[in-house]
């Protein structure tokens, strides 16, 4: 089928990719006794089919929703509020990063995905836990996901879209290469977007109003690469048992401010990257939006500046060093959450990964990483998280093959929130504790990847101990909507991919299976909103088929069996499904009419328990690309 090339930038094909051709290999591979830096296994497409969902316009969570490394668990659409839990950990334990920088709200991880970054100036979420999390992940215990910036390209697209419940929704994306790179002079680039949706809902009370606009200067060498990023995103939402288990249409107002400046350099085989940032987080929230303030006002303000330095670089003989050094300062004004001892906490964090390579005795070569991250804050005790992986790679480029084969140990750890900590422990809809201290999380893991032509398949068993987490639980002895609970989990999981693609039709499978034991201490819990809400077995599959005629297919399915739970008020099996239909006229490749349909059966499923499950929600629209 015929594409626009813009359009080629942003349409997916689902295969991990390498990002060194193994048309290299055979000579490098062929000198006796010589180490070769092989390939990673990177991700270069999206692995969901339906990156634009139906209910509004895309953001950066969108390509998560059914990742099949990911459950996204929302409140009525991941766009609106989506917590981000990867391997049975909870929303707390992710961490999310633009270019290679932690962003994150010290209120509450419900914010972590509030980023106001138009998805098309982003590359794939590149998901990592293990050695790769506990090196790079700040104050997070379970995963790190990061958006790489893509480069500025003179184009862009312009969409309408309209859907039932009243939804209507806009947005236009363009890019414009101002200067071109010579005589040693870098490109000059300049790429922006804005964004509008409105909605009824689909469930009574679930409206929402969202606006975004977002700006970026680029400038991008043979060597190095410089971004300047502002970005400005205004979300009203409402939802029936949003954040309670009272049956009571609640409302957020959401607004993020967030500034960025970043440079990447390259000096031979080292690298530089330093980036630094300032994000605001807004919040109004309204336990019932028919009885505006009947508890105390739940109005927040937090500040955030963060920076990062990392660099990478040989060391000598056959080692390489990665050293990683991150801080961020944060302050809150709250209305409520006065209980604690502080409103303000800077956080520091150093890491290093050293790596080296040697050729086996027969094929392939043996890779050891081994190091060490110490965080620490001016609030809290400081913790020495030890990591090491052992792996042994092969590359074939005869047969086009890549086979990685690793076993590994890591720590990482992380504090509490605000709202943990400064929430009142004695009165109120959400019940803090101050006593709950640093967190901290152990991962042992054995993994395969391999990748062969249009094949690719990574499997993995971990077992993570987290001792202590923070949970919020509920008590049906209590007033409190819900509590912070300390418990101790162990999480014993499978987590298989795989991706085939042939000449009309792409297909990403997934499968991961986690059995839980926990711990609460003798907490009188009933239920639990995000530590004991997991999928005991959860199936993903995404295809896209090329139908003839400019007609494409793209299907996002998804099958669970959950863990039971007392405040789920729908069963524990669901199947959920997304479902687009695109005609890309071949002879005007510029123009993408599409329906999309998600939550094709009208699944009543609560992926939060009692939280209103969104019902079916049907758009279609029509994008320009230029």
């Amino acid at each position: 089928m015929k594409t626009h090339p813009v359009a080629n930038t942003i349409r997916s094909s689902w295969l991990f990719a390498l990002p060194l051709t193994l048309g290299t290999a055979p000579t490098l591979l062929g000198q006796e006794a010589e180490v070769v830096e092989l390939p990673d296994f990177v991700l270069t497409e999206s692995r969901v089919a339906n990156e634009e969902p139906a209910s509004s316009y895309a953001a950066p969570v969108s390509s998560l929703r059914f990742e099949p490394r990911v459950d996204l668990q929302s409140r009525g659409f991941g766009e609106a509020q989506g917590d981000i839990t990867v391997r049975g950990g909870i929303f707390e334990g992710t961490s999310m990063q633009v270019g290679g920088m932690t962003i994150f709200d010290p209120m509450t991880g419900h914010y972590t995905a509030e980023l106001p970054v138009p998805p098309m100036m982003l590359g794939v979420p590149q998901i990592s836990t293990g050695v790769d999390h506990a090196f790079a992940g700040l104050n997070a215990t379970t995963a790190t996901i990061d958006y790489a910036w893509r480069p500025v390209a003179t184009g862009g697209q312009v969409t309408a879209v309209a859907g039932t419940d009243a939804l209507l929704r806009g947005s236009a994306d363009f890019g414009q290469v101002l200067r071109a790179a010579e005589a040693g002079r870098p490109q000059i680039g300049f790429d922006g977007g804005v964004a509008y949706s409105r909605s009824d809902g689909t469930v009574k009370d679930g409206d929402h109003e969202f606006w975004r606009v977002a700006g970026r200067l680029e400038l991008r060498g043979e060597a190095s690469a410089t971004q300047f990023f502002a970005g400005y995103q205004d979300k009203f939402f409402g939802w029936p048992n949003m954040y309670t288990p009272f049956g009571v249409s609640e409302t957020e107002h959401v607004r993020t401010t967030l500034l960025v400046a970043s440079h990447t350099l390259r000096r031979g085989e080292a690298v530089i990257d330093a980036s630094v940032h300032y994000r605001v987080n807004r919040d109004d929230y309204e336990f019932d939006r028919y009885r505006p303030g009947i508890y105390n006002p739940f109005e927040h303000e937090t500040r955030v500046t963060g920076g990062v330095l990392r660099v990478r670089t040989p060391v000598g003989g056959d080692w390489h060093l990665d050293m990683r050094a991150e801080g961020a300062a944060d302050a809150i004004d709250s209305t409520n959450l006065t209980h604690g001892t502080f409103m303000s906490r800077s956080y520091w964090r150093l890491a290093g990964l050293a790596s080296r390579r040697w050729v086996s005795e027969g094929q392939g070569e043996w890779e050891l990483r081994i190091g060490a991250a110490y965080d620490d804050t001016n609030r809290d005790s400081g913790a020495v998280s030890p990591m090491a992986e052992v792996a042994w790679e092969q590359a074939d480029a005869a047969a086009g093959t890549l086979t990685r084969v690793y076993a590994q140990a890591s720590e990482s750890t992380r504090v509490p929130a605000y709202i943990t900590l400064n929430a009142s422990s004695t009165g109120g809809l959400f019940r803090g504790n101050p006593n709950l201290g640093r967190e901290k999380a152990r991962n042992y893991e054995i993994g395969v990847q391999r990748r062969a032509g249009d094949w690719s398949v990574h499997a993995a068993l971990f077992h993570r101990r987290d001792d202590p987490m923070v949970d919020w639980t509920y008590s049906f002895s209590s007033s409190a909507a819900r509590s912070a609970n300390a418990v101790k989990v162990e999480t014993t999981g499978v987590e298989l991919v795989a991706a085939r693609s042939w000449e009309a039709v792409r297909v990403v499978a997934g499968y991961t299976w986690l059995a839980k034991r926990s711990d609460y201490f003798g907490a009188d819990v009933d239920a639990s909103f995000y530590a004991l809400n997991f999928p005991k077995h959860r199936f993903t599959l995404a295809i896209v088929a090329e139908l003839g005629g400019g007609f494409e297919l793209r299907s996002d399915n998804e099958f669970r069996v959950q863990e039971p739970n007392a405040l789920r008020g729908s069963g524990d099996r669901a199947v959920l499904s997304s479902l687009g239909l695109h005609w890309i006229p071949e002879s005007r490749p510029e123009f993408d009419v599409a329906l999309v349909v998600d939550n094709l059966w009208n699944s009543g499923f609560e992926e939060i328990p009692a939280v209103l499950a969104p019902g079916r929600q049907v758009s279609g629209g029509v994008t320009w690309r230029f």
